[in-house]
């Protein structure tokens, strides 16, 4: 095969990776859906914690960060090493808490289904917007 046909697959691939929407954008109407399962310890109040600290702006927000709120060793642990709730490290968390932060006092045992943990991801940032 000539150089130039060997890249065609490669090129190929590459646009319609480009083309196709991203699958980890998520829809928040579905994201409020999914977030039942988290309301019972969770709320998006800026300034209410119930049995788990308010996920109000989490996205960017510093982990283990929310003032009064008394983190697990663990999460204080992870936090050290990673400093702020990204979209992906969310992601992570709520597909396995215990597996990305072993010994976290969160007994929400996962989420498996990759749309599910996007359109909940979309509804908490949806939610915390101006």
């Amino acid at each position: 095969m000539k150089p130039a046909l060997a890249l065609v697959p490669a090129l190929l691939l590459a646009a319609v990776a480009l083309a196709a929407p991203p699958a980890a954008q998520g829809d928040p109407k579905r994201g409020e859906i999914a977030f039942q399962k988290c309301y019972a310890c969770h709320d998006l109040a800026p300034a209410s914690d119930v049995a788990g600290p308010s996920l109000h702006a989490i996205i960017a927000r510093p982990v283990a960060a929310r003032p009064g709120f008394d983190y697990s060793p663990a999460l204080r642990a992870f936090a050290a090493r990673e400093p702020r709730w990204t979209r992906e490290m969310l992601d992570r968390f709520i597909a396995d808490p215990e597996a990305l932060v072993p010994g976290t006092s969160m007994t929400f045992t996962g989420m498996s289904d990759p749309r599910e943990r996007a359109d909940l991801i979309a509804y908490l940032q949806a939610s915390n917007a101006p």
